[in-house]
């Protein structure tokens, strides 16, 4: 299918939250109706402290166990996508900076729209987005659409 909108790449950006979970259906029917390409990322943060210690648990075995989850969803999302006609990928990254590897990825890739999930109302009782999509709205080169 030959795109034929501002948006033949998009990215969105998932976690297996309720709120990724609704950016992804978002995604996807956006995808749909442009015709367009649909990434699903996961990233993977590395934690700054060892993983290991007294609960005696094997960094080896947490990775893991870890991408084995960012797996299975992102393959879920993968599926739906598929199912409605989106031509569809998943990339699970690993990085320090969840922000840093979502804004190098679609930089690389060349991104028309990068879809995120946030969070609700702060106890600030005001309206805030999530640390990661404040970042990439902020930063990002492309169009930035935050699902709530």
């Amino acid at each position: 299918m030959e795109t034929t909108s501002a948006f033949g790449r998009i990215l969105v950006g998932a976690d297996g939250s309720e709120n990724s979970k609704k950016a992804v259906g978002i995604a996807v029917s956006l995808a749909k109706r442009c015709g367009a390409e649909l990434t699903v990322v996961h990233v993977i943060t590395r934690p700054a402290y060892p993983i290991a210690g007294n609960e005696g648990i094997d960094a080896s075995d947490y990775f893991a166990e870890v991408r084995k989850e960012s797996k299975e969803w992102m393959d879920d999302a993968v599926r739906l996508a598929e199912s409605n006609g989106v031509k569809a990928s998943g990339q699970v990254l690993e990085s320090d900076s969840i922000l840093k590897a979502i804004l190098d990825y679609a930089a690389k890739d060349r991104v028309d729209l990068i879809v995120l999930g946030t969070r609700g109302l702060s106890n600030f009782k005001r309206l805030l987005i999530g640390s990661v999509s404040s970042g990439v709205v902020n930063h990002a080169e492309c169009s930035v659409l935050v699902v709530r």
